[in-house]
C-alpha cells in the first residue's frame, strides 16, 4: 500500500510510518519544518517539508495521485487556550484542513483513511448524560470531526478514527506534552497533591500499530477507541516519581471538592484574561475524576496492537520532560500542520 501521511514527522506520525514501513508499504509525508533535531525518523519515508495548509489542491492531488492510503497524524489538543470562541481554533486545525484532504483522497482513488482522534470522544459517547459536547469545545470539535470524516465514508473509502488515550514515549528533539505535567508534580513540595480517578493509555509504539491496523483492516466508518493500559492517577504518579528520582514521594488523593475549587480559580483566570480554555475546567472535575478505562479488546485487539512495556514508556517521556525542564534538551514544540 503507498500511503500519505500528514505530520510524518512528529511523534505518532514517525511512529506509523516506521509500523507501515515494516510491514512493506510505502510512506510519503508532508510535514512542518523544522525537522526535530536528532530524530530518528524512518529513512525509507520520504518527506515534503511544507505546511499543507498552504499548498493548493492541485499540488496536494498530485501527492495524492497513486496513493492508496491517507494517514492524518496532525491537529492540535485540549491544552490549547485561546480568545473566545476557541471552538473556532479546534476547527481550523483538526475538521476544516481534514475535510479538505478527505475530499481531495477520495477524487485522487484513495480507498483507506486513517485519522489521529481523542478518546474524549468515545468518552461523550459513552456517557451522553454528562453533555461533554455542551461543556468542552474540544470535545465537540472531536466529535464535529468524526461526525465529518464518516459522512466520506462509502463501499469506495474507508475512514477509521483513532480514538486516542494518553500516550507514553518520546522523540528526540520533540517537546513532549508531559512538561506541564511533570513540572507541575516537581514544584509540589513534600507530597503530591490529585484527585481520584484514572486513565487509560498505550506506548507510542501501540500507536503506530493501531494506524498500521486500521488502515490495513477499517472498512466503512468506523472510530476504535484506543486503550491498552488502565491506571488510577494515583499509580500513574507512582511510576512517574521513580524516573523522576522521587520514589518516595507521597501521593495524596484530595476531595473532589477541592480539586474543583482548584478548577474555579483556572475559570475566573481565563475569564479575567479574555481566553477560553478547550475543556471547562469546572464541567471537567466530573470526568477528570472518573475511571477513563478502555477494554484493550473492544479496538486495539481487533486492529492487531500487541503488549508493550508501559512503565519504560513513561520513563522516556518523563525522562525528557525533566531535560526540557532543566534546559538541557534542545526541543521543537509540537504545533497544528
Amino acid at each position: 500500500m503507498k500511503v500519505l501521511m500528514i505530520g510524518g514527522t512528529g511523534l505518532l506520525g514517525s511512529q506509523a510510518a516506521r509500523e507501515l514501513i515494516s510491514r512493506g508499504h510505502s510512506v510519503h509525508s508532508i510535514a512542518l519544518p523544522p525537522l526535530p533535531e536528532g530524530a530518528l525518523l524512518p529513512p525509507e519515508m520520504t518527506l515534503t517539508l511544507k505546511n499543507s495548509n498552504d499548498m493548493t489542491d492541485e499540488e496536494l492531488k498530485s501527492l495524492f495521485k497513486g496513493m492508496d492510503g491517507f494517514v492524518f497524524a496532525a491537529g492540535v489538543d485540549e491544552r490549547i487556550e485561546g480568545p473566545s470562541p476557541i471552538y473556532d481554533f479546534f476547527k481550523k486545525y483538526n475538521i476544516t484542513p481534514l475535510e479538505r484532504f478527505l475530499r481531495l483522497a477520495k477524487e485522487s482513488g484513495v480507498k483507506h483513511a486513517v485519522i489521529a482522534g481523542s478518546y474524549f470522544s468515545h468518552f461523550a459517547k459513552k456517557w451522553p448524560e454528562m453533555e461533554l459536547n455542551r461543556w468542552h469545545p474540544y470535545i465537540r470539535s472531536r466529535l464535529d470531526q468524526e461526525t465529518m470524516a464518516f459522512s466520506f465514508a462509502d463501499e469506495h473509502f474507508d475512514v477509521s478514527v483513532l480514538e486516542l488515550p494518553y500516550i507514553f514515549g518520546a522523540q528526540k528533539g520533540r517537546k513532549p506534552v508531559w512538561v506541564f505535567l511533570v513540572e507541575m508534580i516537581k514544584g509540589m513540595k513534600g507530597a503530591v497533591l490529585y484527585p481520584r480517578g484514572g486513565t487509560t493509555m498505550v506506548t507510542v509504539r501501540q500507536v503506530g500499530e493501531a494506524f498500521a491496523g486500521a488502515l490495513e483492516r477499517g472498512h466503512g466508518a468506523n472510530a476504535y477507541p484506543v486503550g491498552w493500559f488502565n491506571m488510577t492517577w494515583k499509580e500513574m504518579i507512582f511510576v512517574m516519581h521513580r524516573y523522576m528520582g522521587t520514589p518516595n514521594k507521597k501521593i495524596i488523593t484530595i476531595p473532589t471538592w477541592l480539586f474543583a475549587a482548584g478548577a474555579k480559580q483556572i475559570e475566573k483566570k481565563q475569564r479575567s484574561a479574555g481566553t477560553e480554555g478547550g475543556l471547562l475546567m469546572e464541567k471537567f472535575v466530573d470526568l477528570q475524576t472518573k475511571n477513563l478505562f478502555i477494554d484493550r479488546a473492544e479496538a486495539c485487539m481487533p486492529l492487531g496492537v500487541t503488549d508493550d512495556d508501559i512503565e519504560a514508556a513513561i520513563g522516556e517521556s518523563v525522562t525528557l520532560s525533566m531535560e526540557v525542564i532543566e534546559k538541557k534538551a534542545k526541543v521543537i514544540d509540537m504545533k497544528g500542520e
